[in-house]
């Protein structure tokens, strides 16, 4: 069991959780990850670690509302325990000092890029942040964000905040201009991180990206994550989640995502039911 620290809202359907887990605390580095489950019958599933703090033994977890398990999450409080907790899984983000990095975090990437945004200006980067949502409301750990970076722009789609537009313009600008940049991270939806895969490609700028496909046991036995990079097939969950994103398939990776669309979709109603039907208690989501 690991019990909730901390839980609060950060924006419509996302939430914050700050649980307590020493072991993964004092192990998790930038890039990784954990699996979780909410119950004995439960699914299981990956959620960055967006922070981790070895002395008081947290680790922090952005939760965004989109399947039937993520439903459930929402409802636990401070206080509650989630059952398992599996980590820190996936293999730790490249950290050295490259020179100027630019970062692009996309909606719900925002709470991945954090933690290696932060290694990276310790390991003396110039951090140039880019993070965007598609409304003002919607923008989650802009502080944190802000307090890493050297330089910080943040875009929306409506224009509600920030610049308007696209968080993949700002860095065709600074390409254009011919600053200099060294490496580029991106996490976020498919389209974002392969129009950055695509723009940084003419360039020679080596360029990073987060994969986060189906993950069921998170030790590439179930082979649910594989993707295809280069010529050979790769595990997201034991290979990744990072990887070059000049080589990754992402037509593949796009179908691959679409596969489970319908039974997620299905397992969705069902949760919604039983949450009107008050089966679901809070601080005991899925049992």
């Amino acid at each position: 069991m690991a019990k909730i620290l901390e839980k609060k809202e950060l924006a419509p359907r996302t939430h914050y959780l700050r649980v307590h887990a020493p072991v993964i605390a004092t192990h998790a580095r930038p890039g990784q990850f954990v699996i979780i489950r909410l119950h004995e019958k439960g699914e299981r599933i990956p959620l960055t670690i967006a922070d981790s703090d070895s002395s008081v033994g947290s680790i922090t977890l952005i939760v965004q509302e989109i399947g039937g398990t993520t439903k459930q999450i929402a409802l636990l409080r401070t206080g509650d325990d989630i059952r398992d907790v599996l980590g820190p899984l996936g293999a730790p983000s490249e950290i050295e000092n490259f020179g100027t990095v630019v970062l692009l975090g996309g909606g719900f990437g925002i709470a991945a890029i954090h933690p290696i945004a932060k290694a990276l200006r310790q390991a003396g980067n110039t951090i140039i942040s880019i993070v965007g949502a598609r409304t003002k409301h919607l923008l989650i750990m802009e502080r944190e964000m802000q307090a890493v970076s050297h330089e910080f722009v943040v875009m929306t789609d409506d224009g509600s905040y920030g610049r308007m537009g696209l968080v993949i313009e700002p860095l065709r600008e600074m390409i254009e201009q011919g600053r200099a940049i060294h490496r580029v991270v991106a996490i976020g939806p498919l389209p974002m991180m392969r129009a950055v895969a695509e723009l940084t490609r003419p360039h020679g700028i080596p360029t990073v990206v987060s994969l986060n496909p189906v993950m069921v046991d998170g030790t590439g036995m179930c082979g649910g994550c594989r993707v295809t990079v280069g010529e050979h097939t790769k595990f997201a969950c034991v290979d990744g989640p990072e990887f070059d994103a000049h080589l990754v398939n992402f037509d593949e990776l796009a179908a691959r995502s679409r596969m489970y669309r319908e039974f997620e979709e299905l397992h969705v109603c069902r949760i919604e039911e039983r949450l009107q039907q008050h089966e679901v208690p809070q601080g005991v989501a899925g049992q």
